[in-house]
């Protein structure tokens, strides 16, 4: 099949430029300036020139304390830009795959949230991706939104390699630890929607594979327990390890207020699509083979 990746330069896009030929797919990845998403007419354009068999969402708008300052920029993306995709992939007859985020839930629950809970996000990224979730859903019966939380991978700026930087510069680490969730490495994402891919382009208007799911990494976390991971396999392969204290997240606050506990159910993409959550630490240690060689251990033993 032949598959339009909106969103070049991002991690899950660049997870999905690799992934997805492997299973034979061609991939048409296209960013700004050839594609501005929040460009109507450019999106058509877009995908009358590509002919794809299934678009992917994974454009965004994603600078969260930003966004409280320039709330018009992230709409503009977020939610029209995927209004617009939607739309265009609608009017061509093939479903979309749109991404977002736990940040759409408030998360004062208390417990993992499921996919019938009304959002209710605390700050201008979530309400912008709120929105463009129910978009979609409006524009194209054939539509799965695949929420996600705490994206990884070794390109792109994310919290791990953030860490792993930090690390290199400092004694000390200071690390919130109250706030859940889990990590998700872009490359199992990547795995997921190629996956779901055959059924997704087979699959009728009101066929259960379509609406909202949840996938991320498990087991849950908070933000001080991955870096704690983090630390330890990056120590393994000979980099430093500086004390990392737990502090909460009074303790270091930000322009935008972040959902304290964004923990997301997984049961329905297991149920109706038959993925699992993949297991983040693994996923860490083959990610940090790639960013920092394997375990000194293991380099040694090699022939």
């Amino acid at each position: 099949m032949r598959v339009l990746v909106a969103g070049r330069q991002g991690q899950l896009a660049q997870a999905l430029c690799a992934r997805l030929p492997r299973d034979g797919h061609a991939v048409v990845a296209l960013g700004r300036p050839e594609l501005d998403i929040a460009d109507a007419d450019g999106v058509a354009r877009a995908l009358d020139a590509a002919r794809p068999d299934l678009v992917v969402n994974a454009a965004a708008y994603t600078a969260v304390d930003r966004a409280e300052d320039e709330p018009e920029a992230a709409f503009a993306v977020n939610r029209d830009g995927a209004a617009n995709l939607a739309r265009a992939a609608a009017a061509a007859g093939v479903p979309l795959l749109h991404l977002s985020t736990d940040y759409v839930f408030d998360g004062l629950k208390g417990a993992p949230y499921v996919e019938t809970d009304a959002p209710n996000p605390l700050g201008i990224y979530g309400r912008s991706k709120a929105a463009g979730e129910a978009a979609v859903l409006a524009a194209h019966p054939r539509s799965l939104v695949l929420r996600t939380a705490w994206v990884c991978s070794a390109t792109g700026a994310n919290f791990m390699r953030t860490m792993l930087r930090l690390a290199a510069e400092r004694e000390e680490l200071r690390v919130v630890a109250d706030q859940l969730g889990a990590p998700s490495f872009a490359e199992d994402l990547a795995d997921a929607i190629a996956a779901m891919a055959p059924r997704l382009v087979a699959a009728p208007a009101g066929d259960a594979a379509f609406g909202i799911f949840h996938l991320t990494g498990a087991p849950h976390a908070s933000w001080h327990g991955f870096a704690e991971a983090i630390l330890a396999e990056a120590a393994a392969r000979g980099h430093p390890r500086p004390r990392l204290l737990p502090i909460t997240t009074g303790q270091y606050p930000t322009k935008a207020r972040r959902p304290p506990d964004g923990r997301l159910d997984c049961a329905r993409i297991a149920r109706l699509h038959g993925i699992r959550p993949a297991r983040w630490r693994g996923s860490l240690a083959r990610c940090l083979d790639i960013l920092l060689g394997p375990p000194r251990g293991e380099k040694e033993q090699a022939p």
